[in-house]
């Protein structure tokens, strides 16, 4: 067993002076163990853990002495030298607790001497002067009151002289606290140091507090007195100091309460002046004292601030007997008014801090208010004032419910502590005490219970009330409430919150029905409540949503509950569900029990601990399926049931060993991170497990070999030793497996497994000291093939498989490598080398991870140096003649090859001043800085031995880093970054480019560099002759442009600008790498340290100009990544002059943003570039314990300038304004700023809607920008699709309690903005921050447990948004409607909406304004939605709801009618009915009005114009709006129609409802639709007739499938009509998807056209439409899934006859659907091919009898490979469903007796291969199928690419995609092909009838291989790394070649193939 690290304690250690050793000796007597000699003994020890052992002794000792050792001088001297060597000691060593235990444990008679030794070093310690030790004499102070009781007895005596030292020392602190401006990390020990002697002062205090309280009352001692009122008046000055950190102050203000308390005598008096001192009331008590007014008279003079009123109400809370009752009344009254400031207070302090210290104090309240609830003398008016009625207790009910969600956790958890008293208190308020019958506590469930699911806080209150009254109190109010909670659990943001509040209700249910009358039978109720919904969600929901779910809440359960599990195996092997088996989207039953069982097994539940326990628990074959689902979640479950156990020694048993090796092949290729990541995961618990079990079986093994000596024995010891065998021959099959799984053109998901699970095993088995046996070293399975595929990997474009190969090449020795051998050494050097100057950035990333594995040989030096001989580069490496040591070697090389790096980039950078365009197209400069970074990295900076020459070589370095960034700098910081090298048809376009150029004037003699470049057309060519010289582009697109090895090359700007951006980038970075690992200097003058002080300023220097002017993202984003090192380094250094300099920065930069102009070289772009990082890296670098003066200093400045001012209003004056508001939007974004930020997001609003009214563009841009940063902040990140969700939302009580300054802000800029709505003038006007304050206001909404107070209320913002509405914006006037909504309360809405209706004018009104009527209707449109919509009401009472609203909008219908002539208005109107009637479909009855609503209704529709041919429309505003909501009020009343039940009407409603036949008007109503002339009417109709038809089909709606029938019964032949004649693509796409919909056989005979349409004539029909359009996605889809209907149709119906008339037609389905495989469609198109073939797969492609030709049917079979290797893991998904098509009586889909249905797509491939070759032999089509299937091998993509790609890699892009499929693995097929083709051979003894055939496939075999090995040849040393794409693609190829070979040979074709590789 594999124990765990201890950690490292640094317990100090006792060292004696010569003089105390020699009194030892001097004292030493011959006794063995006398205490002197003891002490000599842990003298002489040097190690601490030693010497506390003999402490220990000597403690034991001490409390042995008799009466005869108190004389004793041994005694006497030991004890005094004990005493000094305490004081010695650091405060919280285990030595000096040790001590201090020893002493604490002497007779009694020796304490008195002890004391005396102790006072006379106090003494001692307390003359001290040396302000440095000041400290060590506090923390003594502090520990002898701390579990010491011999030194509490000294502080009895000495308390005054400790007091007058403490009084000293903070007076002292406080002078210097104001010489420290600036030096943060002196401030905060400073503020450290404080604090300790605060607390040590009240420790002392309530040590001795009895001692002064007596002398006070006799006769009080001056110095005393003088002592504790200093003491008081520091405390005072603390408090009032706003340089003290909170922690400081919040401590003072306790001390200071205890002072009181402790000086006055009288406990009446004591609250009174308290109180006169909190409130600093001007009607004092009249005996106040005199030293009261002299300590606190700064807090009598004036108003204290709100934070010493915090601070000293904490400390009245705290420091104040609340539960003796002492105090009588006025203690009551203070406690009260306590509560009344507090509230207060909260409304005033916003910093973060100061909202933290609001609640706990509010915390505190509560339990003070328990303490005084609890108290003897509770009067009655204490009681009724917190009875849960009370106003001060609904006051802290509203506290809590605007803080439950607060951003800071500590608010949130002290919020539900204050909940939790609060119900204490409401119950000890009240007698007779019965929770069910309490109005108080059902209110209270009642209101949480109606809240929204998505408030945490709801969670939290339920929890606590649970905790209260119990569950079934909850489940008698609502007894839905655990499938609610369960249904919530599936969100991530509310899954702990939901589940706590479960485990609460689960237990709590339990013990009640456990101690109810009904015990017995508990167990099937708590199973009913709360383990039957969870199986249903686990069974029928995604899996990907109930990941929480089991996380969260399956363990919880079980372990309340262990005896459920059988109960959940019992229900889920018995699941009858239609998702047994999750075929569909669900993990089913089978996953279900997957994860049960292995969160059973995980906690120790299940016992699998012998071999046979698998099978008694479940059968394996269901594992098996398990871990090759179909679906992700399924097999990680499966994986974890075997992986995860509860012991880490638990032996793995056979079975988990083959099931981890049926597992590992076919879940290698996971696309979905997530899924690797648990792999993985799993599997090193597995490997820890086989590890730390091998251990255990080793020991035994030894220990039964040791003890072995009958046969028995023998024979019994031989299990543990075949189990380690086992074992390793488990890890050797393993590791072979993974290694193998390193195969060309492997995909990033199998390498990236491989790599981990690698990295893991060399981890995990390394051979470590403490390990007795190991199972295997990684090195024992490594063969140089597998070595070179570990190297290639490190060229892998994806840095995360270079750093995993890394990682574990690094740990392999030279000797496993290869690298000994010097020639192999020196080309991989020399490729890195290479690849460092490539011009692909990742290349430089290869380059650096090689250099890094490289620097760790021991042969590195020489091959350096014959690479620079070889290179001719001029550098003399340093060549040892002796091998340095192990240790230096790294350090020796790492500097090599830094020095030979800068030494070539200082000859490339000449070369760059040269021609800067010449060395970003052969040359880029970023690949040596790069390298140089990683070099830097594998050594610790900080321990380098060679101190000079690394000083040398870091000040080389860093002006290399200079010099480069001189050369590329002016391209990032020039005015188009973005393109240097223009190339434009555009001749105007150009000539301003060159003026870029001209501008930026960069080194470079180039004439392809100095002049723009263009594409001229002949038309140019004339308007060109008059262009001026200085701004004329070159004529001349090409160069004479060469490469190193003089071979033409090709730049492009691209080329140039990733030149410099990367080169700025790495600069950065090495700056920053240097700054944050090397050793500083320690005094400028100093000859130590790496860094200079010098150098340190210069780079700060540099990161300015790059952040302040820059213009190019990345180039400043990584400065801003470098430059944040060099402010943590500052931050954290010693010297006070550097760490000033961030401030210094600040400030200088603040005012130059503030007097920019447009000659400053601050980059003025629309988002400020570089500035607001540079300001947010320098804020940000305050330490978090400081009082964030930068952070403030900031804020009041850019707030101020961000505010709009009268003197800035042309563009350039608004330069500052601009930056400000870019720079507090990079600031409020940051997250390390926190909620530090949040004071200051009121002003940021407020700056932002009024900077939007700007007339600036770049003013109003920024606002933009800055007002969206401040909605993310407020209401955090958008949690879900829905734009309007509550859940990024926040109640208007809460939002304006965060933001007080807000509400009259908003509700001032609403009324101005509400007033520009109603223009007589009919003049446009629109308000700029109309948009901004609905985008606010709509975030906000009501609460049912807001109360009634009026300061916040919503209500006065009701009428300005009403009056928004009118606005003559469109727009806006929806804004305005979206944001009504949340305003009104849930019970006000349809009121409202009443309201709205009847402000509707009449038709006879003579002012009539459309505008207003629209906004209006709007409004009432979203009132009614959200009414209906609302989870806080139910259905009973919808019918009475609908009647008052339904009598309204019938007054106002004329709008709806001709008589309005605004088709706008007429539209939303009929949104407006077709609403009332959606909801009207829920009533059960109908009475009059509803039925005079119906017939008008019905006359609207009648006599609109849609239905009379009166007039027609002429192209007007509305008018597409209005169809569409005339369609659709039509279409919901024909399904009403249809659906309505007579039988509860009266006789004369049924007559006269029914008159005119409803159902026939209804057939003839959708007729007339389809048949509309306008194309949105029939569009409409037919994605709704679509719709219904899905539902049907899915059976959501079965209700109404019988009128969906009906319907489209009576229009089939209108359908046929218009599938024929349809001339518009969508409404066409619609008709086709409905008529696949339909019977196929119900549309024949097909007699609409002169020839009958028949099956084939209609085939042939969509075949031609599927060819003609290509353009559109859902005609392809459509078209293809009906031909293909047909076709089965046909195939089917033909069975007995001959398919030859249209087999011309089936060979072009068969082509349409190979086609629509293809990687090049869009992904629809190919999930529409994979459901076609799914289709086709009973009839076609797995049937006995072969109905198409041999090769149209494997071409349908490609395809299903095709699509089970699409990148599109939807795509692959869907194509495994074919498996579950395939007929029973093939055989190939069963494995070891286990049939595979619903598999994963590794898995589907090897199946339907398998499939596919058992079909052959049915059909008697061996020989034809194989020659297909080797043709499939020989003629891949790949081999066709060669001719045309021979020279690859001359001229590739800057960016090379490479494969376009990055998860299909083309020699995984190829081997699967192999393996069954093989299978096939050998099983069918198959004979090609035609010998031809194979001659030719061998003859194509062999001019392919002789091809690639010719090419292969070709490639340089080292290909996989400089020509990696060509390298892959061969080796590719040639491994398919010789899969081909392996098969040919089978026909006894002795092919060349082999020979030629």
């Amino acid at each position: 067993m594999v124990q765990k690290k201890k950690k490292d304690t640094d317990v100090g250690r006792v060292v004696l002076s010569e003089h105390q050793l020699a009194r030892l000796r001097y004292v030493t007597t011959g006794e063995e163990n006398g205490l002197a000699i003891l002490l000599l003994e842990c003298a002489e020890f040097t190690d601490g853990i030693q010497q506390l052992q003999l402490l220990k002794k000597i403690g034991s000792l001490l409390r042995k002495l008799g009466e005869d050792s108190v004389n004793d001088s041994q005694i006497d001297i030991c004890l005094d030298i004990l005493v000094r060597i305490y004081w010695d000691l650091e405060s919280r060593s285990p030595l000096k607790r040790a001590i201090a235990s020893a002493l604490s444990g002497i007779p009694e008679k020796l304490k008195e001497e002890v004391i005396s030794c102790l006072t006379s070093c106090l003494r001692d310690e307390l003359l001290t002067v040396d302000k440095s030790h000041v400290r060590k004499v506090i923390d003594s102070i502090a520990a002898c009151m701390e579990n010491f009781s011999v030194g509490e007895e000294c502080m009895q005596y000495l308390y005054l002289e400790v007091l007058q030292f403490l009084h000293t020392t903070l007076v002292d602190f406080q002078l210097q606290n104001k010489k420290l401006g600036g030096q943060h990390i002196l401030q905060n020990k400073l503020m450290h140091d404080s604090l300790v002697a605060l607390k040590a002062v009240m420790i002392l205090v309530q040590k001795v507090q009895q001692k002064i309280h007596d002398v006070f009352c006799k006769n009080a001692d001056p110095s005393l007195w003088e002592a504790m009122c200093g003491l008081l008046t520091c405390f005072i000055e603390i408090l009032l100091d706003g340089d003290f950190l909170q922690t400081v102050q919040s401590t003072a203000g306790m001390a200071a309460l205890l002072f009181i308390k402790t000086i006055v005598d009288c406990d009446e008096l004591l609250p009174k002046l308290v109180h006169d001192l909190l409130f600093n009331s001007t009607q004092r008590t009249h005996n106040v004292p005199e030293w009261l007014i002299q300590s606190c008279g700064k807090l009598y003079s004036a108003v204290p601030p709100d934070g010493a009123v915090l601070f000293l109400s904490q400390g009245s809370l705290a420091m104040l007997d609340w539960r003796s009752g002492r105090m009588r009344d006025s203690g009551e009254r203070l406690l009260l008014d306590i509560l009344n400031v507090l509230l207060s207070l909260n409304t005033r302090l916003k910093e973060s801090s100061m909202a933290m210290s609001v609640s706990r104090n509010l915390s505190l309240w509560t339990t003070s208010a328990l303490d005084a609830l609890h108290s003897d003398s509770c009067s009655q008016y204490l009681k009724n004032s917190l009875n849960g009625n009370s106003e001060a207790i609904q006051k802290l009910l509203e506290y809590i419910w605007t803080h439950w969600e607060h951003p800071l956790d500590g608010v949130r958890h002290q919020s539900k502590t204050i909940f939790k008293n609060l119900l204490k208190i409401h119950q000890k308020t009240i007698d007779g005490f019965c929770g069910m019958t309490d109005p108080f506590f059902l209110n209270m469930t009642n209101g949480l219970l109606s809240l929204e699911w998505h408030i945490k806080g709801k969670y939290i209150s339920l929890g606590c009330l649970v905790e209260h009254l119990g569950t079934e109190y909850i489940l008698t109010v609502v007894d839905t409430v655990p499938k609610q909670v369960l249904g919530v659990m599936l969100e991530q943001s509310l899954a702990t919150y939901a589940s706590d509040l479960l485990e609460k209700m689960f237990v709590s249910h339990k013990n009640q029905l456990m101690s109810s009358s009904q015990s017995s039978n508990w167990m099937k109720v708590w199973h009913e409540t709360w383990i039957s919904p969870f199986l249903t969600i686990l069974c029928e929901e995604k899996p990907s949503r109930t990941t929480y779910l089991i996380e969260y809440y399956l363990p919880k359960l079980l372990k309340c509950n262990p005896d459920s599990l059988t109960c959940m195996i019992k229900e889920l092997q018995s699941s009858d569900k239609p998702s047994n088996i999750g075929p569909f989207h669900s993990r089913g039953a089978l996953g279900a029990l997957m994860t049960c069982l292995r969160a059973a097994r995980a906690q120790g539940l299940l016992n699998t601990a012998e071999e046979s326990a698998w099978n008694q628990l479940i059968p394996i074959s269901l594992i098996k399926q398990a871990l090759v689902h179909k679906h992700e979640q399924v097999r990680l479950d499966a994986l974890g049931l075997v992986c995860e156990t509860h012991r880490s020694t638990e032996a793995l048993s056979q079975q988990e060993i083959e099931l981890i090796k049926f597992f590992l092949p076919y879940n290698m290729n996971s696309q979905t991170p997530a899924m690797r990541q648990q792999i993985v995961w799993l599997m090193r618990k597995l490997f820890s497990r086989l590890r730390d079990s091998s251990q255990v079986l080793y020991k035994q093994t030894q220990s039964v070999n040791r003890q072995k000596n009958t046969l028995n024995e023998e024979e019994t010891s031989q299990h543990p030793e075949l189990k380690l065998q086992q074992y390793k021959n488990f890890m050797v099959w393993v590791c072979d497996r993974l290694l193998q799984a390193l195969f060309p053109g492997a995909s990033f998901p199998r390498k990236f497994i491989v790599l981990n699970l690698l990295g893991i095993i060399a981890e995990v088995f390394e051979n470590l000291e403490d390990q007795t046996y190991s199972v295997l070293q990684i090195t024992d399975v490594l063969k140089p093939a597998y070595v070179d595929a570990l190297l290639g990997c490190l060229n892998s474009t994806f840095e995360e498989l270079k750093l995993l190969a890394y990682d574990l090449l690094k740990k392999l020795p030279a000797t496993i490598l290869g690298l000994q051998d010097s020639e192999k050494l020196q080309t991989l050097l020399q490729t890195a080398l290479d690849l460092s100057t490539s011009t692909k950035p990742y290349d430089c990333i290869t380059a650096s991870y090689l250099l890094s594995l490289l620097v760790q040989q021991e042969g590195l030096l020489p091959t350096l140096h014959a690479c620079s001989l070889k290179k001719r580069t001029g550098y003399l490496s340093k060549v040892h003649e002796k091998q340095p040591a192990d240790e230096e070697m790294l350090e020796t090389n790492i500097l090599e090859v830094i020095k030979f790096l800068l030494h070539c980039l200082s000859e490339e950078i000449r070369q760059a001043e040269k021609s800067l365009v010449h060395m970003a197209a052969t040359n880029p400069l970023y690949g040596r800085v790069h390298c140089i970074i990683g070099a830097l990295q594998q050594l610790s900076l900080k321990s380098v031995s060679n101190i000079a020459e690394w000083r040398e070589t870091v000040a080389r370095l860093i002006l290399m880093a200079f010099q480069l960034s001189a050369v590329v700098s002016p391209i990032c910081q020039s005015s188009s970054p973005e393109g240097l090298i223009p190339m434009d048809t555009d001749l105007e376009i150009a000539e301003n480019l060159q003026k870029i150029l001209n501008e930026i004037k960069p080194r470079d003699t180039n004439d392809y560099f100095a002049q723009a470049k263009l594409l001229k057309t002949d038309e140019d060519r004339e308007l060109s002759k008059n262009t001026s010289d200085d701004c004329k582009p070159s004529d001349d697109l090409s160069m004479a442009m060469t490469d190193q090895t003089g071979q033409a090359c090709q730049v492009t700007a691209q080329m140039v600008l990733v030149c410099c951006w990367r080169s700025m980038k790495e600069i950065s970075l090495l700056l920053g790498l240097l700054c944050q690992n090397l050793p500083l200097q320690s005094t400028p003058d100093s000859e130590d340290g790496l860094l200079m002080f010098h150098q340190v300023g210069e780079i700060g220097k540099y990161f300015k100009c790059q952040l302040l002017q820059s213009r190019h993202r990345g180039a400043f984003e990584l400065a801003y990544v470098g430059f944040v090192k060099l402010t943590e380094m500052l931050t954290s250094c010693n010297n006070s002059d550097l760490q000033k300099l961030p401030q210094q920065w600040l400030e200088e930069v603040l005012q130059e943003v503030k007097s920019s102009s447009p000659a400053s070289k601050l980059c003025a772009t629309r988002r400020s570039a570089g500035i607001p990082f540079y300001i947010q890296a320098l804020v940000s670098s305050e330490p978090r314990g400081s009082n964030l003066g930068l952070l403030k200093l900031t804020m009041k400045e850019l707030i101020s300038l961000a505010l709009p001012s009268a003197t800035r209003q042309d563009e350039h004056a608004t330069i500052p304004q601009v930056h400000a508001l870019n720079i507090l939007r990079a600031l409020f974004r940051d997250t390390r700023l926190g909620e530090n930020v949040i004071p200051y997001v009121a002003d940021g609003i407020q700056a932002a809607i009024l900077g939007f009214t700007s007339p600036v563009w770049a003013v109003r841009n920024s606002s933009t920008l800055l007002f969206s940063a401040l909605i993310t902040r407020i209401f955090g990140v958008k949690r879900g699709k829905d734009e309007h969700s509550k859940k990024n939302r926040m109640t208007g009580r809460e939002f304006f309690t965060r933001f007080p300054t807000l509400y009259p802000f908003l509700l001032e800029q609403l009324e101005s903005v509400a007033n520009t709505m109603h223009s007589d003038s009919g003049v446009l006007k629109l308000h700029p921050s109309l948009f901004l304050l609905l985008l606010v206001l709509g975030r906000l909404y009501p609460s049912p447990l807001d109360g009634t107070c009026s300061a916040l209320s919503l209500a006065p913002f009701v009428p300005f948004i009403i009056r928004c509405a009118h606005s003559p914006v469109h727009r806006s006037r929806e804004m305005a409607a979206r944001a009504l909504v949340p305003f009104v309360a849930v019970d006000r809405i349809l009121h409202m909406a009443q309201s709205l209706l009847e402000t509707l004018p009449a038709p006879t009104d003579l002012c009539i304004r459309q505008n207003h009527i629209h906004g209006t209707l709007l409004q009432v449109v979203h009132l009614l939605q959200s009414h209906f919509d609302s989870k806080q009401r139910t259905n009973l009472n919808l019918h009475e709801e609908l009647h008052d609203i339904i009598g309204c909008t019938r007054a106002k219908i004329w709008l709806a009618t001709r008589q309005n002539p605004c088709m706008l208005t007429r539209a939303t109107f009929l949104d407006v009915i077709s609403v009332l009637w959606h909801y009207l479909d829920k009533s059960k009855t109908i009475d009059p009005e509803i039925l005079n609503f119906w017939q008008a209704t019905h006359l609207i529709i009648l006599e609109s114009e849609l239905f009379t041919d009166q007039q027609k429309f002429s192209p007007v505003p509305g008018l597409i709006q209005w169809q569409r909501s005339i369609t659709k009020l039509t279409l919901s009343i024909m399904v009403k129609s249809v659906s309505l039940q007579p039988r509860s009407l009266s006789p004369d409603a049924i007559h006269e409802l029914t008159s005119g036949t409803a159902e026939f008007q209804s057939s003839l109503f959708l007729s007339h639709l389809l048949c509309s002339e306008f194309n949105e009417v029939r569009f409409l109709t037919l994605e709704t007739v679509l719709l219904w038809l899905e539902e049907m089909d899915s059976n959501q709606v079965r209700e109404t499938n019988g009128n969906v029938l009906f319907l489209l019964s009576q229009v089939e032949d209108t359908l046929k009509k218009l599938a024929v004649e349809e001339k518009h693509p969508e409404c066409l796409a619609k008709i086709l998807k409905i008529l696949c919909h339909l019977n196929i056989e119900t549309l024949f005979p097909w007699i609409l056209s002169t020839p009958v349409m028949t099956e084939a004539k209609l085939l042939k029909w969509i075949l031609s439409i599927a060819e003609t359009i290509k353009n559109s996605i859902e005609m392809q889809s459509v078209t293809l899934t009906l031909a293909s209907k047909l076709v089965i149709h046909l195939v089917l119906k033909k069975q007995e006859k001959s398919l030859d008339s249209i087999t011309q037609d089936l060979r072009q389905w068969v082509h349409l659907v190979a086609q629509s495989c293809g990687v090049e469609q869009q992904t629809e198109i190919r999930l529409t091919a994979a459901k076609v073939l799914i289709d086709a797969v009973p009839s076609l492609l797995a049937n006995k009898q072969l109905y198409f030709d041999i090769l149209d049917t494997l071409t349908l079979w490609k395809s299903v490979f095709t699509l089970l290797q699409d990148e599109e893991q939807v795509v692959r998904e869907k194509a495994t469903d074919i498996i579950q098509m395939i007929p029973l009586f093939l055989e190939a889909c069963k494995k070891d007796d286990i049939l595979f249905s619903v598999v994963n797509p590794s898995l589907a491939m090897d199946l339907g291969l398998g499939v596919l070759c058992e079909l052959l032999q049915i059909w008697n089509q061996t020989s034809c199928g194989i020659v297909t299937l080797i043709e499939w091998m020989l003629t891949e993509e790949d081999t066709k690419e060669d001719e045309v790609n021979e020279n690859l890699g001359e001229y590739d892009m800057l960016f090379d995609k490479g494969e376009f499929n990055l998860w299909a693995e083309r020699i995984t097929f190829a081997n699967l092909l192999r393996d069954h083709v093989s299978a096939l051979i050998s099983q069918s003894r198959a004979v090609v009838d035609d010998e031809s055939e194979l001659r030719r496939l061998t003859t194509m075999a062999a001019s392919q291989a002789q091809h690639v090995a010719w090419l292969l040849k070709g490639l340089p040393p080292a290909p996989e790394f400089s020509r990696t794409v060509d390298h892959t693609r061969l080796s590719i190829q040639k491994v398919r070649l010789l899969n081909v070979a392996q098969i040919l040979k089978l026909f006894g074709l002795d092919t060349v193939i082999a020979g030629h590789f």
